[in-house]
């Protein structure tokens, strides 16, 4: 017992990086909140936010246009990037803990890459779907078989990499890069099958948009991303343990198979659904968790939350920009995660050279 309380105060941070982690914290819920009323104020339309908020003060009727603009389009795609931001970055904090390499991405367990490819097949194949199928999925179809196959791709993961109830994370990494591969040979299949209609459809959902947020969207993902995201807050300790390797964190009585099976399952829940209605974004869950580890540490008590709201907080400028930048057109959101990630990626890993020993 006392060997436990020993190392369960070496993986707790010092006070004073505790205190600048809440301080960060409480700096990015109101960084969320700023950005949060900008993304609702511009737009190619007119429509007005603070004429908005005028109207509901003082009691008065709210114009069509901004009624329309603010609450059927931009309210749930403000909801939709918060969801997929908090998502993919907190993704992103536990597959780097999982695999305790700072390179790790939700991608490399091949959620994203199953994902894509039931999107990839919905668009193309999904006309000869029975009409009666069609009619109760409707225009939900992809963001379903995105998801499906976001959650098909984890359960053949886990089914090659588990034996006799233990999890080989290093067969976990290689079984995922060999089901990205094979998922994407037979999305170029689909690829190579499509008409020029369905080519732009795949292209502007492969580089990622929040244009199609609606609010049944957002009410079916919001569940399994708020809860994916929530339960990874129990996952804290046993990732700081984990940090140490396997064998110690189980020597300090951290269930290690129990916390791999939740940490696989949570990311595959936030991943699918993000993919599934969002399309292919990527850097956010690589550069977010290396950001706020430089500000403050690797403790997982303050680093899933920080992660959570600095990754909405990015995926909501960038579709700012998305939105602008071309107007009236809009540019794929993951164009622009790209051009805004790379650096920034480059810049950190020059910063980490020495230490990540590259």
């Amino acid at each position: 017992m006392s060997i436990a309380l020993e190392h369960d105060e070496l993986i707790k941070p010092p006070k004073d990086r505790r205190a600048t982690a809440r301080r960060v914290t409480f700096a990015l819920f109101l960084l969320l909140c700023l950005v949060s009323a900008i993304s609702l104020s511009i737009g190619a339309s007119e429509a007005s936010l603070r004429a908005t908020i005028s109207d509901l003060i003082s009691g008065r009727e709210v114009s069509d246009l901004n009624r329309i603009v603010l609450w059927d389009i931009r309210l749930p795609r403000l909801a939709m990037g918060m969801l997929v931001g908090a998502a993919l970055a907190v993704s992103g904090v536990v597959m780097q803990g999982l695999f305790r390499n700072p390179l790790a991405d939700p991608g490399i367990v091949g959620v994203s890459a199953g994902a894509g490819l039931g999107a990839i097949s919905a668009i193309i194949l999904g006309s000869y779907l029975p009409a009666a199928l069609l009619s109760v999925v409707g225009n939900g179809l992809v963001a379903v078989a995105a998801f499906l196959g976001g959650w098909a791709s984890v359960l053949i993961l886990y089914r090659v990499s588990t034996r006799r109830g233990q999890t080989s994370v290093a067969t976990m990494l290689l079984a995922g890069i060999a089901l990205g591969a094979l998922s994407g040979a037979v999305s170029g299949v689909l690829v190579y099958m499509a008409d020029d209609q369905q080519l732009r459809d795949l292209t502007f959902w492969g580089m990622g948009s929040l244009a199609g947020a609606t609010w049944i969207k957002v009410v079916t993902v919001a569940p399994i991303i708020l809860i994916a995201v929530v339960s990874t807050q129990f996952l804290a300790r046993a990732l700081n343990g984990m940090a140490m390797g396997e064998a110690v964190a189980h020597h300090i009585g951290i269930p290690v198979q129990r916390s791999k099976n939740l940490a696989i399952l949570a990311v595959a829940a936030a991943t699918g659904a993000a993919v599934a209605v969002s399309g292919g974004i990527g850097f956010i869950g690589i550069v977010v968790p290396h950001l706020l580890r430089l500000g403050t540490g690797p403790d997982h008590h303050r680093l899933l939350m920080n992660s959570a709201l600095l990754g909405a907080s990015l995926l909501l400028c960038a579709d700012m920009i998305s939105r602008v930048i071309v107007a009236p057109a809009e540019l794929p959101i993951g164009i622009v995660t790209a051009i805004l990630g790379t650096p920034v990626f480059l810049w950190i890993l020059l910063r980490r050279h020495g230490t990540m020993g590259m």
